[in-house]
Formats: structure tokens, C-alpha cells, sequence
């Protein structure tokens, strides 16, 4: 699995933050080994993100890259607001979204 982050050095909440957001983007979209993701937290001058956005890149082999944005801090964002993000770049429908729930229910 590839995964790239902003802050490579980086150890501690951020760096665990995006693997852990990587690691559902591969699970929701079923990537291929192949494939890369990237997750980088932005500054954003949008009120509604609060100082920072986060970003995420799906690379496949042979497709254009795709992004989706969620408006909040790395940190902050949840399997919800993520699988909100991914909707348009693919199959996510009710049992990913059950999946995805920390308790496994969809409410």
C-alpha cells in the first residue's frame, strides 16, 4: 500500500490521523494495490473548514486522479464527513456507510 502525507517526518496525531483516513478511502472505494492515496491537511480560507481543509488523492494506474475535500482539519474529520467527501468518486452506497459506522449501525 502507498500512502503519501504532507508532513512525512511527521509523528503523532497527524501522521496516525492520515493513515487511518487512507486506510478508509482504500476500504471504501475498494482500490486495487496498485493505486496511491493522498491525504494532506491545508490551510483553507473558507470560514466553514476552520483555518484548514482536508485533502484527499486517488491515483489508479491508467485514470485521472481524483480529489474530494472535507471541510475540517485532519483530526476532526469522521468515517461520515469522509464517506460524505468520496460519494462522488465512486461505488459508496448503504453497506459502506454501515461499515464504516464505529458501532456498525447507519444511524
Amino acid at each position: 500500500m502507498r500512502l503519501f502525507m504532507r508532513r512525512r517526518g511527521e509523528e503523532g496525531p497527524a501522521r496516525d490521523a492520515a493513515r487511518r483516513l487512507a486506510d478508509l478511502v482504500r476500504d471504501t472505494l475498494a482500490l486495487e494495490a496498485e493505486a496511491t492515496v493522498s491525504v494532506s491537511e491545508i490551510s483553507c480560507g473558507d470560514p466553514a473548514c476552520g483555518g484548514a481543509e482536508t485533502v484527499v488523492l486517488v491515483m489508479r494506474p491508467g485514470r485521472r486522479t481524483q480529489a474530494a475535500k472535507v471541510l475540517m482539519p485532519m483530526g476532526q474529520v469522521t468515517p461520515e464527513a469522509l464517506l460524505a467527501a468520496l460519494e462522488p468518486l465512486g461505488a459508496v452506497g448503504a453497506d459502506t456507510a454501515k461499515s464504516l459506522s464505529p458501532t456498525g449501525d447507519q444511524g
